[in-house]
């Protein structure tokens, strides 16, 4: 069969579970084939084609009839839109006819083939209409006392409709069209079964009164699109009501489901079996996110890989800490090494990771990784799905999981769905290039709470999803005194903090993630640190040390940062033998051989600089490619004069903060010397802030912060040690999670208002 249907009020309209419960159908139904038939023009319904909870259609018929379109490609429905072309004298033409109308408004949208205005029903009877409709070949249709449009002479939703259905052969009794206002009445008057759907226009319904096939239905929007299909037997005799009815909704019984893409403890193999431990990865986060299980009935989703040849039974469900933890579970997500390798290794690092880092270029972008990307993504939300309680709260991290919330979502419409990006957001410029960008959009605004570290990489997202649907701002927020306005490259001074989607309103928030100021503590505290610092002051003695600490990533800026350097010593001989740049480069996967060229060509300044500048018993840069246990980082951060944290573009940078933080704790006066595109740069007031992409401006900073006054130097610290101090990893959690209560109080507050004044 094929249901043509009209969008707003009628297929976009009635109950939120009543629709998705209708589109899910649908899905679930090949061989219903669907037609949008709307008033809007294509560009106006892109948008939708976006929104992941709605079925494609099959056949778009815009522009009030005057548009036909495939809807899998987006062509055009040859010959008939060729037949329009030829009717239509083109817009100049009837605008220009219409000029001096007082009272006719040309409506601020998309139009093809047609020119639709707004106006009153006395405008609409002017007589002069009449005669410039029939002197340019159109045809007047008019709907809801308000909206007016001059088509092609002959052309209209039902026209269009019904040549259509001869062109492809569609057996006409196969075809249900749906409706709610005059502005549909040549489709629903058209020989075909038909509905009006609950609190259509009241001039359709007196229009169509006594027309045979049609139904004037009681429920509203896709409700009354149900009743349709039992009415008149789609389907069987209960149509999709007994359908809808069985597909009740499996619910868990976790309150807070966590999803994330790392387990909450390790995995390793011994003995020929699966065995877990405590993390060993110094992620701050894990902790944190894991203590809101404290008193919280829970699941932790994340992946583990499962060999399918493997007589071992795949287990899904297993404890945390049962003793400190005993309300949590992990659930984990069964994935072969080859999903694992294509999903995360591979695309995530290849396609995502530079495009969101402004490195487009790099990018490698696979139509079959996607594939695979979003298999892997659907399994998560399944997963979730069915951990979850009725109306859990569901918080899902970074970029590896987009299409979770689009899939969720159509699962679970009970859930309220929060997600923190961790890494960093781009401009629309730059995230456009994704060739799956409104997938990826379409999806993160099917939550409820979108939340990213800084105020410009809300706004940045905000923009890309502009291009993508039609947001309207709901509320904003001054981004002062927490974050830098003007003061470098990432600050901004008002942020968005709610839109309108249209269906949703989807909350926006920054939370710059904090350091975890314990486990610094901790590791000041220990043997191996102090005996580390000790060596170190021996070691560097009457020489400065200028610190780099990152992951081998071309991100970073290690090449710029190398270069500046050897400017540095150039213009100041006077610091030769007197300051030593120490780079702690930690190594990516031996699977990740993009960086492999990177590691030669750093390799290779490092020596051309060396081989310049050295002297006996004086080394400009000291190189360590490899990891070191935190303790030993930290002893580092202690004993450094000054930290070059210098990243090319960077979501937030922790190693900043844990510089800072040892420093204050070891009474030190230590320079940060932090990139403007660093998140953290809007957040870092104190530091010496650097334009990474200039070799002059870095090596400028680079000699600033050898040189500030100690007392400058002190300030500096203090200030920035207020900063990482309080804004720590637990603050940034319960912050987070308040964030989403009160997200929930103001759209209970909402209901209630709109219930209030319905009543």
């Amino acid at each position: 069969m094929l249901l043509a249907t009209d969008l707003d009020g009628t297929f976009l309209g009635g109950e939120a579970e009543t629709r998705l419960r209708l589109y899910q159908a649908i899905a679930a139904h090949p061989e219903i084939q669907l037609a949008y038939v709307s008033g809007r023009s294509l560009e106006a319904i892109l948008p939708l084609l976006s929104d992941p909870t709605l079925p494609q259609p099959d056949f778009i018929i815009a522009d009030v009839g005057a548009s036909l379109y495939y809807g899998d490609s987006l062509t055009p429905i040859q010959p008939l839109q060729n037949e329009i072309d030829e009717r239509w004298s083109g817009e100049s033409v009837v605008a220009g006819a219409l000029e001096g109308i007082e009272g006719l408004v040309r409506q601020d949208e998309p139009q093809m083939r047609r020119c639709s205005f707004y106006c009153d029903t006395q405008i609409a009877s002017h007589p002069r209409l009449e005669e410039v409709a029939e002197r340019t070949g159109c045809d007047l249709v008019y709907s809801s006392e308000r909206y007016l449009d001059l088509l092609p002479k002959g052309v209209n939703k039902g026209s269009s409709l019904k040549r259509m259905v001869e062109l492809l052969e569609i057996d006409p009794d196969e075809v249900l069209v749906a409706g709610d206002t005059l502005n549909d009445l040549a489709m629903l008057s058209a020989g075909f079964k038909a509905v009006c759907v609950g609190n259509s226009e009241a001039g359709l319904l007196e229009a169509t009164r006594h027309l045979a096939h049609t139904l004037q239905a009681e429920e509203p929007g896709c409700g009354g699109i149900v009743e349709a299909f039992a009415h008149f037997g789609f389907l069987g005799s209960a149509g999709l009501t007994a359908e809808l009815k069985s597909d009740a909704t499996v619910t868990g019984k976790a309150e807070l489901v966590m999803v994330y893409h790392r387990l909450p403890y390790e995995e390793f193999r011994a003995n020929g079996r699966i065995q877990r431990r405590r993390p060993t990865s110094p992620n701050g986060i894990l902790p944190t996110l894991l203590s809101f299980f404290a008193n919280a009935r829970g699941s932790w989703v994340a992946w583990a890989v499962h060999d399918e040849e493997s007589d071992e039974p795949f287990e899904v469900h297993t404890s945390v800490d049962a003793k400190q933890y005993p309300l949590l579970t992990a659930a984990r997500v069964a994935l072969s090494q080859e999903q694992v390798d294509i999903f995360y290794k591979r695309f995530s690092k290849e396609a995502f990771w530079p495009t969101l880092h402004t490195f487009w270029e790099r990018a490698v972008f696979r139509e079959e990784d996607w594939s695979v990307f979003c298999e892997v993504n659907r399994a998560f939300a399944e997963r979730t799905a069915a951990e979850a309680a009725e109306g859990a709260l569901v918080w899902i991290h970074d970029y590896n999981l987009w299409m979770v919330p689009a899939y969720l979502r159509e699962l679970r419409p009970d859930l309220r769905i929060a997600f923190f990006h961790h890494t960093y957001f781009p401009s629309a410029d730059v995230f456009n290039v994704l060739p799956w960008r409104r997938d990826i959009i379409g999806s993160l605004l099917q939550c409820d709470y979108v939340a990213f570290h800084i105020p410009r990489q809300v706004e940045n997202f905000v923009d890309v999803a502009r291009g993508v649907a039609p947001l309207k701002t709901v509320d904003s927020q001054s981004c002062a005194p927490r974050f830098l306005t003007y003061g470098c490259a990432v600050g901004l001074e008002r942020m968005t903090s709610a839109v309108d989607t249209g269906t949703r309103i989807v909350r926006l928030g920054a939370h710059p993630v904090g350091l975890d100021m314990g486990r610094v503590e901790r590791a000041l505290a220990s043997d191996v640190c102090r005996e580390r610092m000790q060596q170190l002051r021996e070691e560097c003695e009457g020489v400065r040390v200028m610190l780099s600490v990152e992951r081998l990533d071309y991100t970073k800026g290690i090449v710029e940062k190398l270069r500046a350097f050897e400017l540095l010593l150039d213009d100041n001989p006077e610091l030769h033998g007197k300051v030593t740049m120490v780079s702690i480069c930690v190594p990516a996967a031996k699977e990740m051989t993009i960086y492999n060229e990177l590691q030669t060509q750093i390799e290779q300044i490092i020596g051309h600089i060396n081989g310049r500048f050295a002297s006996i018993g004086w080394t400009p840069i000291q190189f360590y490619f490899r990891g070191f246990p935190f303790e030993e980082v930290v002893a580092w951060y202690a004993m450094a004069d000054v930290a070059l944290i210098t990243p090319l573009r960077d979501g937030l940078n922790l190693v900043a903060k844990e510089y800072v933080a040892s420093q204050a704790m070891t009474r030190g006066c230590g320079v940060l010397v932090l990139s403007e595109f660093a998140g953290a740069a809007a957040e870092l007031k104190g530091a010496v802030l650097t334009n990474p992409h200039d070799q002059h401006d870095l090596a400028r900073a680079f000699y600033m912060a050898l040189n500030l006054p100690r007392t400058e130097a002190e300030a500096r610290l203090r200030q920035l040690n207020d900063i990482v101090s309080y804004n720590d990893i637990r603050r940034w959690g319960d912050e987070f999670i308040a964030a989403i209560r009160d997200d929930d109080d103001a759209g209970a507050a909402a209901s209630a208002e709109k219930h209030s004044t319905s009543v």
